[in-house]
This record gives C-alpha cells, structure tokens and sequence, in this order.
C-alpha cells in the first residue's frame, strides 16, 4: 500500500487535498501533518512514500524541513506546494532537496497531485519501489 504524508498546517487545504486523494485512491494511506514535529513523528512511524511539503509552515518552514528529510533519506520523495509559484520559489524549493514543486493556485492543482499520486500508486503496485515519470 502506497502511503502519503501531508505536511499542511492550513487545516482546510490539507483535508481537501486528503479527501480528493482518497476519493480517487481509496487503498491509499495517508497520513497528515501541521508542522515540523508531526511530519518527523510521522516519518518514524511509517514508511512514506511520498511527501508533498508546504513551503509556508509556521515554525521551522517547509525548505528547511525537506533538508532535514533528504539528509536522513536521499530516497525520500518530496513534492513542494506553494501558494507563491515563482522561478525563486521553485529555486528554492529544488535547492533544498525537493523532487519537484507544484503551485497551490494552479488551476488543475488537484490533477497534479493526482498525477503524482497515481504515478507512485501504479509503481507500488507494479512492485517498483521507484517511479520513473516524477516530472513536476
């Protein structure tokens, strides 16, 4: 079973983003954070597949916190979301570890993250640890 983690401290956001992944995955795990503390509780407790990481967390922020994921685990797979889709954000975002980086104010946001869902669900199922079509 694929298992997502969430790392979303606008409550609203990171439960419509859940309640669409299960609606269209319904034998994904997902499990959810609101900050930095809750994500590295998660990330011990399960095996992650797959994180999609706000930039903006309060606290220590979502940059930061994908530093401190990929110099644990290089093989862990970190989706950056922002609600500011600018050539610094995604900079920044590719600089500190991300595998890729989607805006939150992209009108197909939620086929994105779809996408991306999907393509690491067919690999799970396929019995590959790694997909091969990470093109955000």
């Amino acid at each position: 079973m694929l298992t997502t983690m969430l790392v979303e401290d606008h409550a609203p956001f990171r439960e419509m983003v859940r309640d669409d992944i299960l609606s269209r995955f319904s034998s994904i795990n997902v499990i959810e954070a609101s900050n930095g503390e809750e994500a590295f509780k998660g990330l011990a407790s399960n095996p992650i597949d797959l994180t999609f990481m706000d930039i903006g967390l309060q606290g220590q922020n979502g940059l930061e916190l994908t530093q401190k994921i990929k110099s644990d685990n290089q093989d862990n797979v970190v989706v950056m979301l922002s609600g500011y889709d600018s050539d610094e954000y995604r900079k920044a975002a590719l600089q500190s570890g991300a595998n890729g980086f989607i805006g939150k104010e992209s009108v197909d946001l939620m086929a994105q993250i779809s996408t991306v869902v999907g393509c690491f669900h067919g690999a799970k199922e396929a019995g590959r640890s790694k997909p091969g079509c990470l093109s955000v």
